[in-house]
């Protein structure tokens, strides 16, 4: 998958939120700190993230996208 954004952190899945339509993912990033992402449920599906797996954290303005490498 190719995205735009320039920043990008190594991420490991914190916790996962899951709701009827939107769902929250807390991450724990390599660099002191915690960062989270709100995305649609039908996402979180479809990206599969569990409590305990590394991603990367794409970065563009306000929003946090998780991509499975």
């Amino acid at each position: 998958m190719k995205y735009g954004a320039r920043n990008a952190f190594s991420a490991t899945v914190r916790s996962v939120k899951k709701g009827d339509v939107m769902s929250l993912v807390k991450f724990d990033i390599n660099t002191p700190g915690t960062m989270a992402s709100v995305l649609t449920t039908e996402s979180l599906e479809e990206l599969d993230l569990k409590p305990g797996e590394k991603v990367l954290l794409v970065v563009k303005a306000i929003h946090v996208l998780p991509v499975k490498e």
